[in-house]
């Protein structure tokens, strides 16, 4: 309570924050004695129904980064495959910091076997330790290295798979976070892992780059022809990822974050300012855009119309591409007239659609009240004015994403009544 002596927050605030943690503590049943989850068999744990949704929820979040044209992989015309990196057989790579236990673990090394079956040699090679110089305690320095560099060598095609775990991120304190404790040091890999990137990636041979973290990460790969960022998938990530490789499936994820290039074009981590902060208030330093994320397609967002009686956006998307896929159909809004206005537009809307190739389809998104209020410094909440920008796309209306994306988001003028 000693902010709300200071006068930092009131009592009303901090009685709906408890309120809000009260009521969602209730709906949990944490205060009966017997709740409806105890009435759960436990032979429904790890069921078929539930592996199909941990698979199906790894194959939507998967973002593809780049891609030069080398995916999706043609299992036909391969005759083997490098798996190289920590993060390829790594279990600790699927399921983060906050966990139950699998019951079907697939790596992404098991994922890309199963897939290919006896059809195409799979060479593996660890590389290095996730972020120590080495993998045996009694071995030389960067005693995986040159493993990785033959097994690329002999390899058609290369699948690096790098990233993070929870013994490198996690919260603070965090008893397992043995490498920062919590707050990482840069947006940077490891060192173990950056050298190996470089080693590989001066082999020459078609690279996709498959990234696992929990957060914004540069790779420093420029010359990857393909990066996946799979986050921590889940107990199916493997098969998911070998899904989308070969194009069973399309990627579709997007990214709910900004990827920034450096950390110290960031500002101070005192400064609770938002400036150079997220996609509302930046156009600088920035890797990969909030809402990115390729597919295998070429869909495109035709039209844009609004109601405002109902607040209601009806868009239309066409997929002009050689592959069914879903798609996500983003809407951004901005108040060009007020002061208190983000600088760039802010998303206000968003729906996930699949859209088979050649098919046309509309999607209709109903618009909240918070999306034509601005915040002015005293955290005053208001809609001040009437007339605003509505904008719908597969990406944002930036020039970034539109420079990755080869989209630009289509805009409409719309006046809105207080």
């Amino acid at each position: 309570m000693s902010a709300e002596k200071e006068g930092l927050v009131s009592k009303e605030t901090i009685k709906k924050a408890v309120s809000n943690l009260m009521r969602t503590r209730m709906r949990l049943g944490l205060f009966d004695e017997h709740t409806p989850y105890d009435d759960i068999p436990y032979d429904v744990v790890a069921c078929n129904e539930h592996v199909a949704v941990s698979k199906e929820c790894a194959l939507k979040s998967m973002v593809l980064l780049k891609n030069d044209g080398l995916l999706p992989l043609s299992k036909d015309k391969l005759k083997s495959i490098a798996v190289i990196g920590p993060n390829s057989d790594s279990i600790d790579a699927l399921r983060g910091n906050y966990y139950g236990t699998g019951a079907h673990m697939k790596t992404f090394l098991a994922g890309i076997n199963d897939a290919v079956g006896d059809d195409v040699r799979v060479f593996y090679s660890e590389g290095c330790h996730i972020n120590e110089d080495r993998l045996q305690n009694l071995a030389m320095a960067r005693d995986g290295l040159q493993e990785a560099i033959i097994v690329a060598e002999k390899s058609d095609v290369v699948v690096l798979c790098v990233g993070l775990d929870a013994t490198l991120e996690g919260e603070q304190g965090d008893t397992g976070n043995a490498f920062d404790s919590g707050d990482k040091r840069n947006l940077l890999l490891p060192e173990s892992q950056r050298e190996l990137i470089q080693k590989v990636l001066a082999v020459g041979k078609p690279t996709i780059l498959v990234l696992s973290a929990g957060s914004s990460i540069n790779p420093l790969a420029e010359k990857a022809n393909a990066i996946i960022d799979t986050w921590y998938p889940g107990e199916m990530g493997g098969s998911a990822l070998a899904d989308i490789l070969f194009g069973k499936v399309s990627p579709s994820g997007k990214l709910p974050v900004t990827f920034y290039k450096e950390v110290e074009k960031l500002p101070d981590f005192t400064d609770y300012s938002m400036n150079n902060r997220t996609y509302r208030y930046t156009r600088d330093n920035i890797l990969y855009p909030f809402g990115y994320g390729l597919t295998y397609t070429r869909m495109h967002v035709t039209a844009l119309t609004y109601d405002a009686a109902l607040k209601k956006a009806t868009a239309t998307i066409v997929n002009q591409g050689k592959y069914d896929s879903d798609e996500v159909v983003f809407l951004y809004i901005h108040d060009d007239a007020s002061k208190n206005a983000t600088p760039f537009p802010k998303l206000c809307g968003f729906s996930r659609v699949h859209v088979k190739q050649g098919e046309t389809l509309t999607t209709e998104l109903i618009l909240d009240d918070s999306a034509f209020v601005v915040v002015d410094e005293e955290g005053n909440v208001s809609q001040e004015n009437t007339n605003f920008t509505l904008y719908a796309g597969i990406c944002g209306p930036d020039p970034i994403s539109e420079s990755l994306t080869d989209e630009k988001a289509i805009s409409i003028q719309i006046n809105q009544p207080k």
